[in-house]
């Protein structure tokens, strides 16, 4: 037996390890058959080259759990190592890492201090996380030279035993003692939850334990004449090693793709829209699959989606920040070698190659959406509810990502036809131009309940987008950054004459004292908090009273409401104008009618049919005047 210790001045190095080295403890399995998997293929790379000329055999990798004797055990039948290698690999280069970065971490802020782990990948230190002891059994691939099998005891503490294993096959197992404090992953359900997070797809199979299925008896049928079944147990394997973003998209066909995200989604029960296979080798390694869900209006937006592999290990399904925002709206996979492993998402946001990488995904999406657009236009336009809240996304969060959207973002107008921008202005300008020359587009959130401005606006030829999004109040603000001399304006949020200002302007029939007079007269029917009295001369056309509300105040509401950084407005009281037509006869009449109630009733009537427009007549006021209008049948 050799003894020694391994040349660390930090006495307490385990302790420090275990607290800083990573966030969740659990990583330690992920780590430690990543480097059984790394043996592996190094194995078949030898053999592929003829400097193994061995027997492969079976190279699934072993995962056991022991409760009694409190231990977890990863055994691969990679390339293995001899004692030589035991003291280079782990006595030396790794322990002198695991001592620089200890020297350098008490200086070193958060970021810096993933930066170092990264650095060094201090992986196989993961075990001492979870361990009292851990015990390395290994025998090498070679036939000549130093090929006893080893093994290495070390119990934390600076100090380890090496001695000759009993071990007859080639490869590695590495067994760890579970702490006490660390009994949770001995239960299987842990470990069986762990890897299927971590090792799903790794491209060597992963054994832990077994699982019983039903099987069909060939040739034979039950008393009831069906398909007789038999249960057996099958050794569980839990990878899929060969995913289906390693294969050519040549070969691949549309089931194929969704055949896939059923794997990566089993509760999702909606199909994609499309996907994007993503296979780059320069300037960086890049491969993936990316799936367009059906968003719709609603933003709820699960980041956690999209999947981040290294090697087809799995790093993270926290992607914000690694990729740009809009992007987390879509599904699937990517993976990338030049992703590091162990590191903190802060540091993944930094990274250069992670900046290159995010790059080059938001291009490929560009592409693909215009691609769409050009080569099948009326496909796009089908599935443009769907997908609408993620190019306006984008547009609002990447200001990159709108000089290649425009081309193919699309505006529906509440006839249900689409238009580019493009295409759009070139419809309007001639008639939605104001007096001082600014391109007005008019806009509704809800044709059923803003149908009568809706109906007055297009009275005078102009044309209505349809903008019912979650996010459209922050789009129109961004597309107003945009389009020069343009702006956008709910319907409801003035006149018509006032929507778009023309040079013509009707005079009134009321005079001062009558607007005066008048005013005094409805401000005793409303709330004066609540609502502005305002006279415009009108159109006889036109409602006798109309109510709008600030298409600025609105906006800031709604932005508000979706947490646009007006969060001040959010808590300040509806705000509307009462807009009394000076023009309508019956606003003059009202004037010379005898009063003893008459004027009262009428200006209350007039006051509820215009709530009644937009939609504010509710509750104990909807029901008197329901009542009230029966009464005067």
């Amino acid at each position: 037996m050799q003894k020694g210790k391994i040349n660390v001045q930090t006495e307490n190095i385990f302790p420090i390890i275990k607290k800083f080295l990573y966030s969740e403890h659990e990583i330690f399995l992920r780590e430690l058959i990543s480097n059984a998997v790394d043996a592996t293929q190094k194995l078949k790379t030898l053999a592929s080259i003829g400097k193994f000329t061995g027997e492969l055999g079976d190279l699934t990798i072993e995962v056991k759990v022991n409760p009694k004797r409190k231990t977890i055990s990863v055994k691969d039948k990679g390339i293995g190592m001899n004692a030589e290698e035991i003291e280079k690999y782990i006595n030396q280069i790794a322990f002198s890492s695991a001592e620089e970065f200890i020297s350098q971490f008490k200086t070193k802020s958060e970021a810096e201090m993933n930066a170092i782990i990264g650095h060094f990948g201090l992986g196989f230190y993961s075990s001492f996380m979870v361990s009292d002891k851990v015990e390395i059994h290994t025998k090498t691939y070679k036939t000549e030279g130093d090929t006893k099998p080893v093994l290495w005891e070390c119990d934390g503490s600076p100090d380890y035993t090496m001695d000759e294993s009993k071990k007859k096959d080639r490869g590695t197992e590495i067994i760890l003692h579970i702490a006490d404090d660390s009994k949770d992953y001995l239960e299987e359900y842990k470990i069986l939850e762990i890897l299927k997070k971590y090792c799903k797809f790794l491209p060597v199979p992963i054994r832990f334990g077994s699982e019983k299925t039903w099987e069909k008896v060939p040739g034979e049928k039950d008393e009831k004449g069906n398909d007789k079944e038999i249960e057996v147990e099958k050794p569980r394997i839990i990878n899929n090693t060969d995913p289906l973003w390693k294969k050519k998209p040549v070969d691949l066909k549309d089931e194929d793709y969704k055949s896939f995200y059923r794997e990566l989604y089993p509760y999702t029960f909606e199909e994609p829209l499309f996907q994007i296979h993503l296979n780059v080798d320069y300037p960086f390694n890049l491969t993936g699959i990316l799936y367009f869900p059906k968003v719709k209006k609603t933003m709820e937006v699960q980041k956690n989606k999209i999947q981040l592999y290294s090697n087809q290990v799995f790093v993270t399904d926290s992607v914000e920040g690694i990729v740009p925002e809009f992007l987390t709206l879509l599904h699937g996979v990517l993976d990338s070698p030049d992703i590091p492993l162990n590191v903190s998402r802060s540091y993944l946001q930094s990274d250069p190659n992670v900046k290159k990488i995010s790059n080059h995904i938001t291009k490929k999406v560009g592409d693909k959406l215009e691609s769409l657009f050009k080569e099948n236009r009326a496909d796009f336009e089908a599935k443009w509810d769907d997908i609408k809240v993620f190019i306006e996304y984008g547009i609002i969060s990447e200001p990159d990502f709108y000089d290649r959207s425009k081309k193919f973002c699309l505006f529906k107008n509440t006839e249900g036809k689409y238009f580019t921008f493009e295409e759009y202005e070139n419809k309007i300008k001639d008639i939605q131009k104001d007096k001082n020359g600014n391109l007005i587009y008019l806009y509704t959130s809800n044709t059923e309940e803003q149908f009568s401005f809706i109906d007055a606006v297009k009275d005078r030829g102009y044309d209505v987008l349809l903008l019912d999004g979650i996010i459209d109040t922050h789009f129109v603000n961004t597309l107003e950054q945009k389009f020069e001399k343009s702006r956008f304006t709910r319907i409801d949020s003035n006149t018509v004459d006032k929507l778009i200002e023309k040079e013509d302007v009707l005079p009134s029939k009321l005079t001062e004292d009558q607007q005066k007079s008048l005013k005094e007269l409805m401000e005793k029917q409303i709330d004066k908090e609540k609502f502005t009295i305002l006279f415009e001369s009108l159109s006889e056309k036109e409602a006798p009273l109309l109510i709008t509300q600030d298409e600025f105040m609105r906006r800031m509401k709604d932005m508000s409401a979706l947490g646009g950084g007006y969060s001040f407005m959010g808590t300040m009281p509806e705000k509307y104008n009462l807009v009394v037509n000076s023009n309508h006869p019956k606003i003059g009449r009202m004037l010379i009618e005898p009063d003893g109630g008459k004027q009262a009733e009428t200006v209350k009537q007039l006051f509820d049919l215009a709530m009644l427009a937009q939609n504010l007549l509710k509750g104990k006021d909807l029901a008197e005047f329901i009542k009230r209008n029966i009464e005067n049948i």
